[in-house]
């Protein structure tokens, strides 16, 4: 029950911080808090294992029947050294080698500074989609690894897109100062 009351408490704490997005200790802190997420849910998983799981425990299974694959030419990218204020887009593209339409269900995000969008139509088999990534730099200054999870009518029905980026802050790009 304690357990279940901290991952509780530490997921509301993530749901406070996370619109501060351009504020590093809210990062800082975000991230102790995930860290301390993934130590607990791995004590429950351990606890978990040592007691016998319920029987009315549902996983979730492989749908039967034909399925669209979602083939990315590349899950990661890197912009490079970016000037902070810059925004800078990728597009990742994705074609269906499956056996029915591919369907993008949804494009989200790790940060605010990150906006997605996604081909909407259905993909047929055979062809071509993209994910395109516009990451804002601003507020950003340092290294950047962002992520957009995409969910789409595929098995497993989430696939996680990465782009990085060294930021270089405004003070820097100024100069000397005479």
């Amino acid at each position: 029950m304690k357990k279940t009351l901290s991952i509780l408490l530490i997921a509301a704490g993530m749901v406070v911080l996370l619109p501060s997005c351009k504020d590093k200790a809210a990062e800082k802190r975000i991230a102790e808090l995930e860290s301390r997420l993934a130590q607990l849910e791995t004590n429950k998983a351990t606890s978990a294992a040592q007691t016998p799981a319920p029987a009315q425990t549902v996983t979730e299974e492989k749908p039967e029947g034909p399925l669209p694959v979602a083939v990315y030419e590349t899950t990661d990218h890197d912009f490079g050294t970016i000037n902070e204020g810059q925004k800078v887009v990728h597009v990742y593209k994705v074609k269906n080698t499956g056996e029915a339409p591919l369907i993008i269900q949804s494009a989200q995000p790790s940060c605010g500074c990150t906006v997605p969008d996604w081909t909407k139509d259905p993909i047929p088999v055979g062809g071509s989609g993209f994910v395109k990534a516009e990451f804002d730099s601003s507020g950003k200054p340092g290294i950047n690894n962002k992520t957009i999870t995409v969910t789409a009518n595929t098995w497993p029905k989430t696939t996680t897109l990465r782009f990085k980026a060294m930021v270089t802050p405004k003070s820097e790009m100024k100069g000397p100062t005479r």
